[in-house]
């Protein structure tokens, strides 16, 4: 899976390839759509909060007699059908947050990324440096990339005169790769990668293989050796090292200990 590399002034100088495993996975909308509340629900304060019939002030006297009066029956005036009582079951401060796992936000994440290639809405620009933050040219990068509504723009920490550039424009929004989500590239029209971003993006996310390739090698290793030890203890620095033999005296003869409780003959 390729997609055009661009310049800053909007010239292809060839394409790239995306990782298929990253931006051409099967897309899952409830998924997405379950990550995205999850995440709204996240940025909420929870700093909500009402008074009860217990933290109003006053009514602590009964307002009239229980009966002979004609009226309905009280006990006080901060009841939640009086003016200035307390609010029956009102909200509370509270943490919003809801915990989802993490293979469902990779996924998740997997799929809003496959949507905007599908859609054409992601490109790929090549040496994206400036010498200092300067509003103009990112305003003049815009029109050559020919884009248009929301842009996200996903950079690494190191383009920090870039992300300032960048930053002041209204319909941009700026992101490192390590933070990117499902929110912020389904919030967006069109998704940016500048190629240092794309590819430590994809070093990011794609290096879980890798390790369990060496994972399993090691393991295999270790598994064909014909020694009385597994494995080497250079090998395995956190196995115990092997048992060293204990010094006789001459004559002396001994066995070594069973661990079934029978005695020795």
């Amino acid at each position: 899976m390729n997609v055009p590399l661009l310049t800053p002034t909007g010239e292809r100088t060839g394409e790239i390839s995306l990782d298929e495993s990253i931006f051409g996975a099967r897309v899952n909308v409830p998924l997405m759509h379950q990550v995205v509340l999850a995440q709204l629900a996240a940025k909420r304060a929870g700093t909500h909060s009402t008074k009860t019939r217990g933290d109003v002030r006053g009514g602590g006297a009964k307002p009239w007699r229980q009966k002979g009066t004609g009226r309905a029956r009280h006990g006080s005036i901060r009841e939640p059908q009086w003016k200035g009582g307390g609010v029956a079951w009102g909200p509370k401060t509270r943490d919003h947050s809801v915990d989802v796992p993490k293979k469902m936000k990779a996924s998740a994440l997997r799929s809003a990324l496959s949507v905007r290639v599908k859609e054409e809405r992601l490109s790929v620009v090549e040496s994206l440096t400036f010498e200092k933050p300067k509003t103009k040219e990112a305003v003049a990068a815009l029109k050559a990339w020919s884009v248009e509504g929301k842009v996200l723009l996903v950079l690494t920490p190191d383009d920090a005169n870039v992300a300032y550039s960048f930053r002041n424009l209204p319909a941009v929004h700026v992101i490192a790769e390590s933070q990117l989500n499902v929110y912020d590239i389904m919030n967006a029209d069109n998704l940016i990668f500048s190629k240092a971003a794309l590819e430590a993006f994809q070093a990011r996310h794609g290096g879980t293989t890798n390790s369990k390739a060496t994972t399993t090698e090691v393991t295999t290793s270790q598994g064909n050796n014909t020694g009385g030890v597994r494995g080497d203890a250079a090998s395995r620095p956190d196995s115990p090292p092997p048992e060293q033999p204990v010094e006789q005296e001459s004559g002396e003869t001994r066995e070594s200990p069973r661990s079934t409780g029978e005695e020795a003959t």
